[in-house]
């Protein structure tokens, strides 16, 4: 599997399946996480992932670009409990087939954004 497929799989299963019952064959235990709002670790993805997914969301892939050990994802993440749609870019490492590291950035709610010009968000 590349390392694109598998961060195509984990996605799939654990934010579009809202399932982490196999979270171990996709991510490090000791996951390293740049996220401010997330712990770290495969334990604290799990915590983070507990109140995440709760709120049911889906994330529709726009380009995924793999390069080397690094992976890219930009995507449209809804959220199934309350609509409101995020962009975001997710970036990860990949180490011995697994996540090992992530960073992000997201424009949250961009649903009340009027842009300037008619390009679209996406």
């Amino acid at each position: 599997m590349t390392n694109k497929e598998l961060v195509l799989k984990f996605y799939d299963e654990v934010f579009n399946g809202w399932d982490v019952s196999h979270l171990d064959e996709y991510m490090k235990e000791d996951y390293i996480q740049h996220n401010p709002t997330a712990p770290t670790g495969r334990a604290g993805f799990l915590q983070f992932a507990e109140k995440f997914l709760a709120m049911k969301p889906h994330m529709e892939i726009k380009h995924i670009l793999e390069d080397g050990d690094l992976v890219c994802v930009f995507f449209k993440c809804t959220m199934g409990a309350n609509g409101m749609e995020n962009k975001v870019f997710d970036l990860y490492r990949i180490e011995d087939g697994k996540l090992a590291e992530h960073w992000d950035s997201v424009e949250h709610d961009i649903g009340k954004i009027t842009p300037v010009h008619g390009n679209g968000l996406f």
